[in-house]
């Protein structure tokens, strides 16, 4: 299996600190061979990306609030394993909210900008499972959150 570190350097990836909680609740919980890392929302330089679908953001824009969720994923994920991402065996399921109107359908092509990140950064083992829904309203009025759970050794 190739090194996760060497891979993300090759992307031109810089993984963002892991953001800490922001209510009464921890980043992830260890159980056995799984890592459950709680919901992460967008994030970019700037602050919360904030916006609805079908509204004031374009499916690409969605996407590209996805994948910044999807690099925090992987930013709690590092912190989770003591900074050894080689201990990921599989991302075994993505959960993706989008905060869309009643009427917007893309919500699978909007978490594809996370599900993509992940098959880029892990190979085939960021292949997974995946939920992608619309909801009215998400925190600090972001775009997207994203949740996950990894198989870890």
């Amino acid at each position: 299996m190739p090194d996760i570190d060497a891979r993300l350097k090759e992307l031109g990836i810089t993984l963002p600190e892991a953001p800490a909680p922001a209510a009464n609740y921890v980043p992830y919980v260890i159980t056995a061979t799984l890592c459950f890392v709680s919901g992460q929302i967008a994030l970019g330089p700037n602050g919360p990306i904030r916006g609805r679908l079908g509204e004031t953001m374009s499916v690409a824009e969605g996407q590209a609030a996805a994948r910044a969720c999807g690099l925090a994923l992987i930013a709690q994920l590092r912190a989770a394993l003591g900074g050894d991402l080689n201990r990921l065996i599989q991302v075994v399921k993505l959960t993706g909210f989008v905060n869309s109107t009643p009427d917007f359908t893309e919500h699978p092509a909007v978490v594809n900008g996370a599900s993509d990140l992940m098959v880029q950064v892990f190979g085939d083992r960021g292949r997974h499972a995946r939920a992608a829904v619309g909801c009215a309203s998400l925190p600090l009025g972001v775009a997207v959150e994203v949740e996950g759970v990894f198989r870890i050794a």
